[in-house]
């Protein structure tokens, strides 16, 4: 999946208008302008399409965990670092704080969809990279995953 798929995918599911998209992008302090928003929420083949990066979606999505749960203190010497290159388990990860969707949640989406994942299948999506139980999360999932809150939230 592109990142100009997710964030257009993100967008439908959770019914943000323009506006509203270029302030959760504010939240984490990134300046977007409706005509650059407007070309990274083009498909491929439109005239005008931009690629989203990494950083760009990275920024909406931390901007949607402030704009759904509120700014997070940082404690003193606890310095929070990007998660670059933006993986789909990251991806999955901050939609799941943002979203406050607990284990149970995260699995009646993704079966909304077709999916069906065992808690154990799941939580290994959200282990540490290099973690022995550690599972990469594939586009499918995340694909899935979107396809469901979509349903979720639309019905």
């Amino acid at each position: 999946m592109t990142n100009n798929d997710i964030l257009r995918r993100l967008r439908y599911a959770l019914d943000i208008k323009d506006s509203k998209m270029i302030e959760i992008f504010k939240l984490s302090e990134y300046e977007i302008a409706r005509p650059d928003l407007i070309n990274l929420l083009k498909k491929e083949e439109e005239e005008g399409y931009v690629e989203c990066g990494d950083n760009i979606l990275e920024c909406f999505l931390d901007g949607l965990i402030i704009h759904k749960r509120g700014k997070r203190e940082n404690m003193p010497g606890n310095v929070t670092t990007p998660d670059l290159p933006l993986t789909n388990n990251s991806i999955l990860k901050k939609l799941r704080i943002a979203l406050k969707f607990r284990e149970d949640e995260m699995l009646s989406t993704l079966k909304l969809a077709g999916m069906v994942l065992s808690k154990s299948e799941l939580s290994a999506l959200f282990r540490k990279e290099g973690q022995r139980h550690y599972k990469e999360c594939g586009d499918q999932i995340l694909r899935n995953f979107l396809k469901g809150l979509t349903t979720r939230l639309k019905d």
